[in-house]
């Protein structure tokens, strides 16, 4: 069992749950990811590690409300608890002192990039950070992000915060002004599928972390396939992070859709059992 420690509710589908979790958390690496079940019957749920702190033993997750088991997590409170909560898993982030690193997050993909951004910026780089969303309501870690990043540009669909535009339009303003060394983008498919487009148009080395269905999260079910450079990777065991210039992102849009109407009809079963 799980002690749920801290909730902070960023929005109305978005929170932030901090989990007693010792073990994880004193080895997860920036890239890590967790499989949770809230209880005897739930479902696996993979979510990233968004951060840690090994003396408290507690690991942080930021959650967006999606399905079922997602709804169920954010009416969870301080005291309740989550069954199982199983980790570090996947390979965790190359972290090395290149120069000038281009780090892009979308939406909730921010969380996973916040503790990539921050070992690069302990490694030694210029960390130049783009993050985006739909709307002011939505962007969230912006603090967070901007203690350790050199420069943060923040993007909105609408322009109610920030500059009005796609992550993609803060990835060019920066990569018209200074020398990217790599870069490394996270947040929904198609938002990776269009920063890997802009990056390796200017030759830019990108990694782009994954976030496919998963069920184990050991390799045995096959679920997280993906297609990286003509072969076949298991996104919870070779990734999450692969060479975005590589990935079949249409492939991989594909089958996130795959089972969206058995979700939609799954949530509405769960509204109405509610009422």
């Amino acid at each position: 069992m799980n002690k749920i420690v801290e909730k902070v509710i960023f929005s109305e589908n978005v929170t932030k749950f901090v989990v007693e979790a010792p073990e994880i958390a004193r080895s997860r690496k920036a890239g890590h990811f967790v499989i949770i079940r809230l209880d005897e019957s739930g479902e696996r749920v993979p979510l990233t590690i968004a951060g840690s702190d090994p003396e408290k033993g507690t690991i942080t997750l930021v959650v967006q409300r999606v399905g079922v088991t997602s709804a169920k997590l954010l009416e969870k409170n301080v005291g309740d608890v989550i069954k199982d909560v199983a980790g570090p898993l996947g390979t965790a982030t190359h972290i090395a002192k290149v120069g000038t690193v281009l780090a892009a997050g979308g939406g909730v993909g921010v969380a996973p990039l916040l503790p990539i951004v921050e070992e690069f910026k302990k490694a030694g780089n210029r960390v130049l950070t783009v993050i985006a969303a739909r709307n002011k309501n939505l962007i969230i870690l912006e603090e967070e992000m901007r203690r350790y990043s050199d420069e943060l540009i923040i993007m909105t669909d609408d322009g109610s915060y920030g500059q009005k535009g796609l992550v993609t339009h803060g990835m060019e303003s920066f990569i018209n002004k200074e020398k990217i060394s790599e870069a490394i983008v996270i947040g929904p498919a198609i938002m990776m599928k269009y920063a890997a487009l802009t990056t390796k148009k200017y030759g830019i080395p990108t990694q782009a972390s994954l976030n496919t269905i998963m069920v184990d999260g050991t390799g045995m079910c096959g679920a997280c396939r993906v297609t990286v450079g003509g072969k076949t990777k298991f996104v919870c065991v070779d990734g999450p992070e692969f060479d975005a210039h590589q990935v079949d992102f249409d492939e991989m849009l594909l089958k996130l859709n795959a089972y969206k109407t058995e979700e939609k009809e799954a949530y509405e079963r769960y509204l109405k059992s509610k009422n």
